[in-house]
């Protein structure tokens, strides 16, 4: 059996503290000073508004933003997102309840598409209910589920047929269609599964979802992806029968970590201008990660300093029960350290220097390492450990209840 780590960050140095902005620092600052050992989230919604207002601008006056909110549900995050996206992706009731809140609707259906391989009866009848702008059917039974929905409810719901694609012939870091995958109906299924919805009552069928792309930092690339999804959504809509209002090609934009040359916006939307989607159809992009990553960081005090056979450990009030995203992906993700010059334990305070330290959290686990090898100028007991870039898939992603400590809070800046 072997455990995952996260790769090590030799011969990095951890990030300087000036990285941090400096009203971070002093909430930090004070939450340490203020109350019990400091483990926190700690967004900037005025960042996240200003990522989407980028990719907004940027785009044709055809396509629309729908921020997908399993990466950050804080609900001051979606709330400060929510005048600068056309509306928001949904997998669950509780994010449903969050984006009806943050974006009220009067009249016309709630700008809300939904996704999830597994969508229980009771998500697909709140989806129902609320008439969403479009629900991603993922399989021939959930359609029949929807159908069966609709009709006692007496509504029509709107659907996008999901699709696993066979091949995506673009190039570039996407992670691409045609491999087995509990997502979509498969490519060659497609035309059987079209048959049988014309034939289910109450079901609107208004185009398709194609969700290939992953982690994507080439905006040529992306574009590609782009235009492939307009292209095959409209020829197999002309196929089969299909009233094209809606292409739905999902996230996958990358967020560059040290070293990766960041997703070109404004080259991005340049090449998506030239893509001719048939008139009344509109291509729905479903960032996530892309609009908060950078809105957010992860504070932990650090409980203890340690030597161990000629290693050095920093052990946080904190780690992968808060802040899994390290473990869960190949790479490397920094931090700085913020002094707290406080230290009120009257006992010889535990101190690394200008030496390599691995930072570990307060799980019973070795597995439970957020940082490796990474170079420190000096980091004491009682200083806190800040992880830029943890806007998305952070606490959400996280393991709160094992071994039952606190849950980090939340603030925003």
């Amino acid at each position: 059996m072997t455990i995952q780590l996260p790769p090590s960050a030799a011969p990095r140095s951890a990030y300087p503290v000036d990285v941090l902005p400096p009203e971070l620092r002093r909430l930090l600052r004070y939450l340490a000073k203020a109350g019990p050992p400091v483990s926190a989230y700690v967004y900037d919604g005025a960042v996240a508004a200003e990522r989407a207002r980028e990719l907004r601008a940027a785009l044709p006056d055809w396509a629309a933003v729908y921020y997908a909110v399993k990466a950050n549900s804080f609900p001051g995050v979606v709330a400060a997102l929510a005048p600068h996206v056309d509306g928001f992706e949904v997998a669950s009731r509780a994010e449903l309840e969050l984006a009806l809140h943050a974006r009220p609707t009067d009249d016309g259906p709630p700008a809300v598409v939904a996704a999830g391989p597994a969508k229980s009866v009771p998500v697909l009848t709140a989806l129902v209910r609320e008439q969403v702008e479009a629900i991603n059917a993922e399989s021939l039974l959930e359609l029949h589920r929807i159908s069966r929905i609709a009709v006692a409810e007496g509504v029509t719901a709107r659907v996008a047929l999901r699709v696993n694609p066979a091949a995506i012939p673009v190039t570039g870091s996407l992670h691409m269609g045609g491999v087995p995958s509990q997502f979509g109906v498969a490519e060659p299924d497609v035309p059987g599964v079209l048959r049988a919805a014309r034939g289910l009552p109450g079901l609107d069928l208004v185009g398709f979802h194609v969700h290939a792309a992953s982690g994507n930092l080439d905006a040529d690339a992306h574009a590609d992806y782009l235009r492939w999804c307009v292209e095959w959504s409209t020829r197999t809509a002309r196929e089969h029968g299909v009233d094209l209002r809606h292409i739905d090609i999902g996230g996958g934009i990358g967020v560059a970590f040290e070293g990766e040359k960041p997703f070109d916006v404004a080259r991005f939307g340049e090449l998506a201008a030239q893509v001719e989607p048939p008139a009344g159809a509109k291509v729905v992009l479903e960032p996530g990660r892309f609009l908060v990553a950078d809105c957010g960081w992860y504070a932990a005090e650090v409980t203890d300093v340690k030597s161990s056979y000629g290693e050095h450990f920093v052990v946080l009030r904190g780690g992968i029960n808060h802040f899994q995203l390290p473990t869960s992906w190949d790479i490397v993700h920094n931090m700085a350290v913020l002094p707290i010059d406080r230290w009120p334990e009257g006992c010889p305070r535990p101190t690394a220097e200008n030496t390599e330290v691995t930072v570990v959290g307060e799980l019973c686990t070795p597995e439970d390492t957020l940082l490796r090898d990474v170079r420190v100028d000096r980091v004491r007991a009682g200083d806190l450990v800040v992880f830029p870039y943890a806007g998305s898939y952070g606490w959400e992603f996280a393991m709160h209840r094992f071994l039952g400590h606190p849950v980090a809070e939340r603030h925003l800046l």
